[in-house]
């Protein structure tokens, strides 16, 4: 189970046009530690994931295992397993095949093979497929066997690329809680790309933020939902977008009922955007604005709320199911509730 660590790591496919997917990248990912890769499509999650897969070359510096650097190792060599969104399973084979192959072409005695088959089997509650073939299978057991085709290599480290985007909803619930259980028994070190927010905010011990631009942030998901390094990781964590507002006379409206000051003020304090999550804002008796939209969400809903005088309402999350379109209201936010960000996009103190 190594230290995954990447030490001013490079990244370019054209050298000649210097098209950096990573440029001078610097991360560690720690022993046993569940780490989550989010991030729009396009910035690099994927490669990143081939990387430390020995499938993509690393241009420039280094990547450890430890203290072997790994740059030049085949995959085969790396000790790593990886789980990819397809399954990828052999259509004739039967579950027993599919998750034993790689142990046949590795030259494994029968026995062993078998010994280590039933042992995926039973952690994945596979027992009672062995003998089916994949077209007999459901998504969710074609995801568990191609997660126990990885098990039976007893792998250093298990790389998921997006392994549940092509199940339902319920199917990926379950699949994340028994992933999170096979890390809990297990505690190999994982690294694991997704696009989903509740699968980031769940699994993960931390996350690492990429844009096109590089590296965000790195930290707990707690760290970057409560402290957002910048206006991008405030605008791409949370399961409901946090509110953005521009310092700026179109936005004024919005502002002065958020912060209680005007344009110039937090202008001149250096605040350049203010941040306001939905889950922080309360919607009071008032006239300030009106209810635009209200998605109902179950036990909660979002609600729109348009302050007279803007154009772009501001989002706001209550459990008050008589709220209707049309409906006056105002809001109120707990000062030390908002995020405030200078010209950079920089978080900045908190007054």
């Amino acid at each position: 189970m190594p230290n995954i660590v990447f030490q001013h790591a490079d990244k370019r496919y054209d050298e000649r046009m210097e098209r950096y997917v990573f440029r001078d990248l610097n991360l560690h990912i720690r022993r046993g530690e569940f780490t989550v890769l989010v991030g729009p499509s396009g910035c690099g999650k994927s490669t990143l994931l081939r990387m430390i897969a020995g499938l993509e070359a690393v241009s420039g510096g280094r990547l450890m295992f430890d203290d072997l650097c790994v740059n030049d190792l085949p995959p085969v060599k790396r000790g790593v397993a990886m789980v990819f969104q397809n399954y990828a399973l052999y259509a004739h084979m039967t579950v027993y095949d599919n998750i034993g192959f790689g142990l046949k072409i590795a030259g494994l005695r029968r026995a062993e093979r078998h010994a280590l088959i039933l042992d995926a089997a039973r952690q994945l509650q596979l027992e009672e497929l062995l003998q089916r073939k994949p077209t007999q299978l459901s998504g969710g057991q074609r995801q568990r066997v191609a997660i126990g085709r990885a098990i039976v290599r007893k792998p250093t480290a298990y790389l998921f690329d997006e392994p549940l985007s092509n199940l339902d909803a319920n199917l990926r619930g379950q699949m994340r809680a028994e992933i999170a259980e096979l890390h809990r028994r297990q505690g190999v070190t994982t690294v694991y790309v997704t696009h989903d927010q509740v699968e980031a905010m769940t699994l993960a011990d931390r996350i690492v933020v990429l844009s096109r631009q590089g590296l965000e942030q790195f930290g707990t998901p707690d760290e970057l939902f409560d402290t957002p390094a910048n206006v991008f990781v405030a605008g791409f964590m949370g399961t409901h977008r946090m509110n953005l507002v521009p310092v700026d006379a179109a936005h004024a409206p919005q502002l002065a009922l958020l912060t209680g000051r005007s344009v110039e003020a937090l202008a001149a304090a250096g605040i350049a955007t203010i941040g306001a999550r939905p889950e922080d804002i309360e919607l009071v008796a008032g006239a300030a604005g009106s209810v635009q939209l209200v998605e109902r969400l179950g036990a909660e809903s979002l609600v729109h709320l348009v302050v007279t005088g803007a154009s772009t309402p501001l989002t706001a999350l209550t459990t008050d199911r008589s709220l209707a379109f049309g409906q006056p209201r105002s809001l109120r936010v707990n000062a030390d509730k908002l995020h405030l960000f200078g010209p950079q996009g920089q978080r900045l103190p908190s007054p």
